[in-house]
Parts: C-alpha cells; sequence; structure tokens
C-alpha cells in the first residue's frame, strides 16, 4: 500500500538538539494537535494551526540551551505536561504555559537524556543515570561507556518499571533499581530508543549511529530481537524514531529520521516484517519526529524538526491542484490574502535589512568601532564506517556555508563522496618541515549548503590531527576550527568478542603505572574507548580492523598490560606508542613478546582475496581505454572474446569503484 504525503513547512525556532519536539494529546479523535519545541536558545514554544496559520500558544523566555523535551502527567491520564532540561535542572510546564516544577538534579554534567512516568523522573548525563520519584532520589547507576538515550517499559507482565539504557559500547543495560540486571548486545552504537507502544508494552525501538533499526522484547531477566534492519544503502544515522498508524491498515508504523535528512516510513506486512513505505529528504538533519494529526482536522501528518529549528510537515491531506499553461489561475479569498500578507512581510524584512546595512556601516567607519563576531553552531561527527574501512566527516552549520578548509599532519587519502556537490582544490604541501601539513584541501560550497559530508582514510601506525576551518556566508567573516585525532591504530572498531582460535602474537608490558595511566594510553592509541577510567580493577577491550578484519583483545590493569593480535604490525604499531606514552611520564616498562610465527601466514591469506581483487580491478580499468578505441574503430565489440566484452559492458562501474578506492593498492602492499 503506497502512501502519498505533501511537505508543509510550519515554523522556524532555533537551533535544535535530538529529541525535542513532541506533539500534545489531541482533545478527540484526528482533532489537530499542538506542537512543543524547544530550542538551544532556552525557549520553550507551544503552537496550534488554526486556517493554515501557526498561532503561538506560549513561549517561555530566552535561557540555558534544552537539550531534551519529555511528555508526562498522572498515570492513566492524558501525558500533556511538557518536560524540559537545560543543564542539570528540569522544568514543568502546563499545556497552557504555567511553570509548576523546577527541579535541581545537583549533577556535575548536563542532563542529555530524560523518561517521565507519572510521579517518576529518570534522567541521564554521560556516564551516571538518576531515578527520582516525586523529585526524592532513588536510584544510582554508574555505566561503563556514555549513555546516549534512555526509555522505560512497564506492562502487566513486567513487576516494576524496566529502564533501559542506550549507551556507546553497543549495548543497551536493563536495570534494577541501582543494578544492572543485564546487558543486550546491539549491531552499532545505539543513538535512540523509543516504546512501540505509546500505551506501555514490553518492546523497544533502538536506532544505531551506523544506521541500523530493531526491534526487541524486553523482559525482567531476558531479551529477545524480533528484527533487524541493517544499513545496506549506507544512509546516515538514527537522530529519532516514532510509530504511528500513517498508512491507515490498523498496524502502528515507524517513522524514522536520519542525521542525513532522510525521513522513512517502515510498514509491515503479513509476517510483520518491516518494510519501506515511504522516503523523503530534507537538506538537513532530523533531529525530532512525531506522527499525528497537526495542519488540518482528519489528516495524519508524519511532523519533523530539523538541526536550525524547521518544523515541517508531511501530510495526507491533497494539495491543491496547480495551474497548467494557459489555464486561468482562481485563487480563493484566503489564499489571496495569505499571499498579500506574505508580500507585506517581506516587503518590511527587505527595509530591516537596509536598516541594518546601513546601521553597521556607519558603526564599522566610526573610530571607537568595535567589530562582533557573529556566533554560530556546528553540528559534528567524525565516525568510522566498516564498511570501507573510511572515516564519514559531517559538519552541519545553522547558517549556509562558505567554504571549508581541511588540514591535516597526518598522511590521509581524501575519498570521493557522492552526495558532495563542492568544488575541492588542493594545495601543495612540505610534509618534509617540522610540523608540516600532509593535507591542506578547500571546499568551496554552492549557496544554500548547510550540510556537507567528507569521507577520509587514514593509515595505521601514522597518528596526528585532522582539523576543519570552517567559514559561513556571514558578515564580518568568522571561522571556527574543529580538530579530529587520527589515532594509531584509527581503522580499529569495538566488537563483542573475537575468535579465539586464530593464531595469536602476544604484548605484554609490566611497569609501575597506575590504571588510570594506562587506560589513558588505550585511548590514545585505539577508537570507542570511553574516556573515563572503568569501574573495577581490570578491564578487557575486544577490536576488530575493518580494514584487513585481523582481531585485537586488550587486557589491562594497574601494573600491567596484556594485548594479543593475529596481526603482528598491530602488535608492533601499540608497542612503539606505548612505550612513547610511558617514557613522556618517565615510566620504565618491562616489555615482553611472544611471536606466533603461523599468525603471519594466516594474516597474508586474509589479505591475498583483497589484494587479488584490487590487481584485477586495477588491470581491467587500464584495458577501458584501449578497448573503447578498438569498438569505435571496428564499429561493434562483437569480435571481442566474452571476457573483454564483460569489461566494455561494466566499464561504468568499474571506474566507479575505481575512483573510490584510491590508493588502494598501494594501502595493501604497505601492510606487506
Amino acid at each position: 500500500m503506497e502512501i502519498h504525503l505533501n511537505r508543509v513547512d510550519y515554523i522556524q525556532v532555533g537551533v535544535t538538539s535530538q529529541k525535542t519536539m513532541r506533539l500534545l494529546p489531541a482533545l478527540r479523535k484526528k482533532a489537530t494537535q499542538k506542537v512543543a519545541i524547544a530550542d538551544h536558545d532556552g525557549m520553550l514554544t507551544c503552537f496550534g494551526m488554526k486556517k493554515g496559520d501557526a498561532v503561538p500558544v506560549f513561549k517561555t523566555l530566552p535561557g540555558q540551551k534544552i537539550t531534551r523535551v519529555a511528555l508526562g502527567g498522572a498515570l492513566g491520564t492524558p501525558q500533556e505536561k511538557i518536560f524540559v532540561c537545560s543543564g542539570s535542572q528540569v522544568r514543568g510546564f502546563t499545556k497552557k504555559g504555567k511553570q509548576f516544577l523546577t527541579f535541581d538534579a545537583n549533577l556535575t554534567e548536563s542532563i542529555n537524556a530524560m523518561h517521565v512516568s507519572g510521579a517518576d523522573l529518570f534522567v541521564c548525563a554521560s556516564y551516571i543515570y538518576n531515578h527520582y520519584c516525586d523529585c526524592k532520589d532513588q536510584d544510582y547507576f554508574l555505566s561503563g561507556d556514555k549513555i546516549n538515550d534512555i526509555a522505560c517499559l512497564s506492562s502487566e507482565n513486567l513487576t516494576h518499571l524496566v529502564p533501559v539504557l542506550a549507551c556507546q559500547d553497543r549495548v543497551l543495560r536493563v536495570l534494577k533499581g541501582s543494578e544492572l540486571v543485564y546487558d543486550i548486545e546491539v549491531p552499532g552504537p545505539p543513538s535512540v530508543l523509543e516504546l512501540y507502544s505509546k500505551d506501555g508494552g514490553e518492546e523497544i525501538l533502538y536506532g544505531t549511529i551506523d544506521g541500523k533499526i530493531g526491534l526487541m522484547q524486553i523482559g525482567e531477566h531476558s531479551a529477545a530481537t524480533k528484527w533487524e534492519l541493517h544499513n545496506n544503502k549506507k544512509k546516515g544515522g538514527i537522530l529519532c524514531i516514532d510509530t504511528y498508524d500513517i498508512i491507515g491498515d490498523g498496524v502502528n508504523d515507524v517513522l524514522v529520521g536520519r542525521d542525513d535528512g532522510a525521513i522513512e516510513v517502515f510498514g509491515f506486512d503479513a509476517s510483520s516484517e518491516p518494510t519501506l513505505r515511504f522516503e523523503h529528504v530534507l537538506s538537513e538533519s532530523v533531529t525530532s519526529i512525531q506522527g499525528g494529526c497537526v495542519g488540518k482536522e482528519g489528516y495524519d501528518e508524519i511532523l519533523t524538526a530539523t538541526y536550525t529549528g524547521w518544523v515541517t510537515g508531511l501530510t495526507t491531506e491533497p494539495q491543491k491542484a496547480e495551474a497548467g499553461p494557459g489555464d486561468e489561475v482562481k485563487m480563493s479569498k484566503e489564499t489571496q490574502s495569505k499571499v498579500e500578507a506574505l508580500r507585506a512581510e517581506l516587503d518590511q524584512l527587505q527595509i530591516k535589512v537596509l536598516q541594518g546595512r546601513e546601521q553597521y556601516q556607519q558603526s564599522s567607519q566610526s573610530n571607537t568601532a568595535v567589530s562582533a563576531v557573529p556566533v554560530f553552531s556546528i553540528n559534528d561527527k567524525f565516525t568510522l564506517c566498516q564498511d570501507n574501512a573510511s572515516y564519514s566527516l559531517t559538519l552541519e552549520v545553522q547558517t549556509a556555508i562558505d567554504n571549508l578548509l581541511l588540514q591535516s599532519d597526518v598522511p590521509i587519502d581524501l575519498l570521493d563522496v557522492e552526495k558532495n556537490s563542492a568544488v575541492v582544490s588542493f594545495s601543495e604541501c612540505d610534509s618534509e618541515q617540522p610540523n608540516g601539513n600532509f593535507l591542506l584541501a578547500t571546499y568551496r560550497c554552492q549557496a544554500n549548503t548547510t550540510r556537507l559530508e567528507l569521507k577520509v582514510r587514514s593509515i595505521e601506525g601514522q597518528y596526528g590531527t585532522l582539523q576543519a576551518y570552517v567559514t559561513p556566508r556571514l558578515q564580518p567573516k568568522t571561522c571556527q576550527v574543529r580538530q579530529y585525532q587520527i589515532k594509531p591504530l584509527s581503522l580499529h572498531q569495538r566488537m563483542h568478542s573475537i575468535d579465539q582460535d586464530r593464531p595469536m602474537n602476544r604484548l605484554s608490558l609490566v611497569g609501575q603505572f597506575s590504571f588510570a595511566e594506562i587506560h589513558s594510553w588505550v585511548v590514545f592509541c585505539l577508537p570507542e574507548v570511553p574516556e573515563k577510567t572503568p569501574a573495577g580493577e581490570s578491564i578487557t577491550f575486544f577490536f576488530h580492523n575493518t580494514f584487513l578484519g585481523t582481531q585485537l583483545e586488550a587486557t589491562y590493569c594497574k601494573g600491567e598490560g596484556h594485548f594479543k593480535s593475529d596481526n603482528i604490525s598491530t602488535i608492533s604499531i601499540l608497542s612503539d606508542v606505548l612505550s612513547k606514552e610511558a617514557t613522556k611520564k618517565k615510566i620504565n616498562l618491562n616489555i615482553s613478546y611472544d611471536i606466533n610465527e603461523d599468525s603471519v601466514n594466516h594474516t597474508l591469506k586474509m589479505i591475498h582475496p583483497k589484494l587479488e581483487y584490487q590487481l584485477v580491478l586495477a588491470r581491467k580499468v587500464q584495458l577501458i581505454d584501449a578497448l573503447k578505441e578498438l569498438q569505435v574503430h571496428e564499429g561493434n565489440a562483437d569480435f571481442l572474446i566474452p571476457e573483454y566484452r564483460s569489461i566494455l559492458d561494466e566499464s561504468t562501474n568499474l571506474l566507479e569503484e575505481y575512483k573510490k578506492q584510491p590508493a588502494h593498492l598501494e594501502r595493501l602492499y604497505g601492510v606487506f
């Protein structure tokens, strides 16, 4: 069953965080609903639609940046009280805008996730989870890695509220009181959790930073995976999820918002398997998504909020038929008055802009002029993509980007990104100089580009810093710098377990170092390791190399560390970097190795198919021009052997793949 939705833009607020827009419950079925949205200016705005216009219900005063919005109320009643968190404070407002609660959680870090259920308030800040009942402290839990989101389950089958934490180390942690009951491994770092049914139940949806979605059934002592959707089309990470029957078949559909602007609707077939029914792409990341009825009574819609604060609806209400060439355009009085009001508003804005320009020119020419640097927000993400062993750098700015300068003091390759329309130019670098550059690249963006996606590939063993200088189209000209660490073992990714049957090389360190010191060295060497020193006396992490498929196990505690890998290069890099870090702290290390000769053979066998594939691809690409010349000369390609004919047929794909993998062969030679 196909669905057709039409886009409608409602209002724009300030820059928004993830999950900061909610739809208040409708007074009756299919009635229009009020929208509550909060932004980085600290303002909570509540509005409804009347005759096609957004009419504000209330708006709070500016303040500290709001990071989450949740709805609550007494159990069994409509959940229409609005709760917002900013810093370590939670505030509650009625649907009319009256503030009835100010609660300070006294946390050292800002709250980044929140769930409200009756008198129970659950908040998370980085590694800390707190549960309050009637604003009194109940439970506390310290997580092993950063907490990205929280949801709480309640149903007749559960004896108590079950909090579920989505943690950065690819795990969902299920709690009871202040204790961890069990954890669930998921295929990527979970970024968002959502209850499948708004009325409670034991099913919970999760979305990951690398774009995967799944449904879990959570019990008090164990969980089961209902279904999982992999991100085969390499779309963006999941920022928000909601459930609503937009198709109208009586089954809740899954609404998904991604950080590349994609909005998706998944419906369910007879076998309860999710299938994509609708897709729409916005030009910026979707921070919140809700299903309901906003624009016009009786018409369902998907409401979204974007990073720069646009509230946009995708409605089932049919658009008015547009007049074709030669047709007479007949506008209703309502539409005519709307157009006239918009024209008048546009004229006023143009006058304001001219006045502002004149004021700026006058003040800039005076002797006491002080140039004020415009402040702008950047939303950036630097993540390792498992599929092609490259890093994806996404930069999103609240205003149009003029240009971006990339500078790196380590050798990295820039890979081609299809979505990227910016013009790139490279500057010559002198890497021989001390503190010299290995890469200087400038991206000049087209007008109205607010989001830029780049891909880079690093070389393991070479580490340093990648810097991005972002200049928006603002006057006076200003620039912000963002830094990203390229780690010594940058292409390694965290895993839940490794294959212990592989031939392993071992590296052991013994010395007068603390648990915190060796943990800081591991954080320096490897990505996806929490910066906070783990609780307990020792810790074990597992990794796999996304480029070669080799593995690493790291176990360490106070005074000793043990590292195992089937790749001797990994052990060599670790040994060099760890001994350098220890030398900086003037700590003597006793280093011992146990090298397994079989591991070299094993690793070479793993690399061989990759090398063979790249060699064949390179040879095929070399033949394409000659074969095309022969084809032109002879008039057709029938005289060629099948192998050469297939190269000609697939030439576009072969060239595209070769272009996407620059220096791939050289990398593999380097590994050898």
